[in-house]
Order: structure tokens, then sequence, then C-alpha cells
């Protein structure tokens, strides 16, 4: 029988259910008890499932959380470990929550204990039976959450952090540097720590996994919005070089123009060039690329892409690996070029091989 106190959270209730759904489907498991918000003592459990398996009795311990992200994990799995050495005895600890990602699923099978959520990814093993589901999809509510993680304003905290993963930042100097507020960096703060993706100490926060944050931010990224335009220009080799450095030596002390995608890449870490240059510029910036590459409006046959970003700030997270070459940030160009097709991609790879190489 299931015991619901009217005070049980509907998070729980709907764990207990789905627990109870899952293991009906196994033949050889038999449910005795399902008991919510059980308690030994001074220490309580969520949900604890009485069960006879192969004619064996068994018991499983169950934690629910609302936030299924690693750092709430590493808590809940020590917690149920200590919970099943000092109370429980011989019992399975399962944690629960709305969803656990693949780092949240991991970190479960890492320390012993078992995990399902509410999406229906499980893993639960004990007396024989063994249940693994993969249903491999994010619920829309955690899909919002990433891609907030990754909006403008957030993106700006996240490159300046990228530059230099291992520096120790407080929020009021890196809401400075990133020039947004600092409840910004407040929540990009919260979320990079909930993901274990940074860490905190008395120096303030640094980013631990820099890979891991590239990875996500590379399979949800979108390229800065904003007007796309293409042209022709006659120069090309040393010339064309030598009028780049014109334009964007003018913008030193603030960008109008800054080379991107493929084009800073080749500054970068150069692989394989491409028969078209690429700009992000402010209005500024684009009137002085068309005076100085003698750029002519074209249908077809064009060669140099100028984008007129929404963001500004694209103009500021720059790096110069030349003289007079003004270039987006590698963690910039990095997801600019993994975003522009398989060409794209492999240079994209390269890049990150010679650029974007972190000591953990």
């Amino acid at each position: 029988m299931l015991k619901m106190p009217e005070s049980m959270k509907e998070i729980e209730i709907q764990a207990a259910e789905k627990l109870k759904e899952l293991l009906g489907e196994i033949p050889p498991v038999i449910l005795e008890d399902v008991e919510l918000e059980a308690f030994h003592g001074d220490r309580g459990i969520d949900i604890r499932v009485r069960l006879r398996a192969f004619n064996h009795p068994h018991t499983l311990v169950c934690e629910v959380k609302a936030n299924g992200q690693p750092r709430h994990v590493r808590s809940a799995v020590l917690q149920l470990r200590n919970y099943v050495a000092h109370v429980e005895g011989n019992a399975t600890p399962i944690f629960v929550a709305p969803y656990l990602s693949p780092d949240s699923q991991e970190l479960c099978r890492e320390h012993g204990v078992g995990f399902m959520d509410l999406q229906g990814n499980a893993y639960i093993t004990f007396e024989g039976v063994f249940i693994e589901r993969l249903v491999g999809r994010a619920p829309p509510a955690e899909k919002r959450e990433l891609k907030s993680l990754f909006k403008p304003k957030a993106a700006q905290v996240l490159l300046v952090m990228l530059r230099d993963p291992e520096r120790a930042w407080r929020v009021a100097e890196l809401a400075e540097a990133a020039e947004v507020s600092l409840g910004h960096v407040s929540n990009v703060r919260a979320a990079l720590l909930d993901r274990e993706w940074a860490q905190a100490d008395s120096d303030g926060m640094f980013l631990a996994e820099p890979d891991s944050l590239l990875d996500a931010w590379q399979e949800d990224y979108e390229p800065p919005a904003g007007k796309k335009l293409r042209f022709y220009t006659p120069l090309h080799g040393s010339s064309f070089d030598e009028a780049v450095r014109r334009v964007l030596r003018v913008g030193a002390d603030k960008a109008h123009a800054v080379l991107a995608s493929f084009s800073a890449a080749h500054w970068l870490a150069p692989y394989a060039r491409t028969g078209s240059n690429f700009f992000y510029a402010d209005d500024i910036g684009l009137e002085r690329l068309k005076e100085e590459l003698r750029l002519s409006s074209t249908s077809k046959g064009e060669n140099v892409v100028i984008t007129l970003p929404k963001d500004s700030w694209l103009l500021t997270d720059t790096t110069e690996p030349a003289p007079g070459i003004f270039c987006t940030s590698p963690a910039r160009t990095y997801l600019d070029l993994a975003s522009a097709g398989e060409r794209g991609r492999e240079a994209a790879d390269h890049l990150r091989r010679e650029e974007l190489k972190w000591q953990k």
C-alpha cells in the first residue's frame, strides 16, 4: 500500500508512483509497502520501498530532490550511502529527481547509487534485478535553463572566465570585467556551481570543468543575431591584410570591426583558409571596411561577409594574435566555427586543440 501524508510534496508523490510503476513491470518483484517520509530515529528519507525479489526480502531507500544538478546529486548520494550504512543495513539507495543529466547519472553510478527521474531515465540493480532505461531527452524547463546560461549577457560572463579558467573571480570584479550587472553574475554563478562546471573557494569562483562548459555551449550555440551583408573585394594576399590592419588599427581603442569565424581562425590557429573573409562590425566599422577593402555589393561571387551584430559586446571580446590584427576571442571563434558546417567543425576542432587547452 502507499502511505501519503497530506503534507507530502507533489514531486515526492510523483516519484513514488513512478517507482511503483517501474517496479511493477518486473515479474520477479512483488511490492509489499511504499512509505513516504519514512523516519528512523532522527534520520529521515523520502521514500522507503519494501519488496520481495525472487522471493528474497529487500528494501529500497530513496532521496528525492527538486533539483538534479550534479552539486545536489553529490550531497544526496553521500546522504543515502550514510543512511544505508548506519540505519537501513541491507538496502539499495536510489536518488530521484525530475531530471538527471548524463553527468548526474554518472555521478550516481560512481557512488554506487541507483537513480530514477520523472522523464523515464532509470538505473536500479538489486537481488538479481537489473533495470536500466535511458530516454536521452531533457524536459523543456531544463532546456530553457541551459539556453538562458548562454544568452548574450550571461555569455559575456562565460567568455571572460574562459580566457583564464583557473582565475578565481569575485562577483563584483567579474561583473565589471564582463560589463553586466551583479544579478547576472549571481545567476551564472549559481548555474555553474550547480552543474559543477565551476567551484568556489575563499578567493572566489573559477572554472573547474571548462571543457564540459564549452561542450554544452557548442551543442546549444546560436550564432549572434544581426544583419549579414555580403560584398566583393578585389584585394587579396598581403594587400588585403594591410587594408584590414588599417581598419582594425583605427578602432584599437574601441573596436568597430573584428575578424571572425574562419578569418579569425586563420590568425589564431591556421587550418584551412576559405575563399571568404568574415567580420563583425558596427556601422562605423562597416563604412571603413567598404572604403579600405574597396567593397562592392554583389548578388553572387561575394568574398566578404560582414555581420552587424545586435550584441555590441562582440566587438569587445577580442584578441590580437598579430600586430594590428584583432579577432574574436578563441572561445567565440570556436563556437562560430563549430556552427559553420562540416568544414567549420574541422577548423573548430583544430582551433580547440591549439588554443583552448586548459590545465586542470
